[in-house]
């Protein structure tokens, strides 16, 4: 089992920086590729990056590559979202997951390999 807690959100204006966080419980937490998910009001839940649990092999969704960095200190259990040059299309709550077993040597994209979730954080970026 592993509780995640992001924190980090908050309202920006466009062009600004916020970076998130997410802390895991647990002693496996190096066992499991992380990712970063959000979703829209009236959108699905949708991919936004992830980083497997040998920190080498990362994954962005188009939308963010080159903008946002996901990074994971596992002497700390946790993984990170740097965003930068943020807009207003990034505005959504936020999730991180944890994805275990085979899946967690990449960086999946879907949410139905990730076994376990995070409650959220909400990220608004004003024009």
């Amino acid at each position: 089992q592993v509780q995640l807690v992001e924190s980090g959100g908050g309202l920006v204006q466009a062009g600004e920086s916020l970076r998130l966080s997410c802390a895991a419980s647990g002693r496996t937490f190096s066992s499991y590729a992380m990712g970063w998910f959000r979703q829209a009001p009236g959108k699905e839940r949708e991919f936004v990056a992830a980083i497997a649990r040998s920190v080498s092999i990362t994954a962005y969704a188009d939308s963010v590559k080159g903008r946002f960095t996901i990074s994971r200190d596992n002497a700390k259990n946790t993984v990170y979202l740097q965003m930068n040059s943020l807009k207003p299309e990034d505005s959504a709550v936020y999730y991180c997951a944890a994805a275990s077993g085979a899946y967690s040597w990449s960086a999946p994209r879907q949410r139905v390999l990730y076994d376990y979730w995070g409650q959220g954080t909400q990220v608004t970026v004003s024009s």
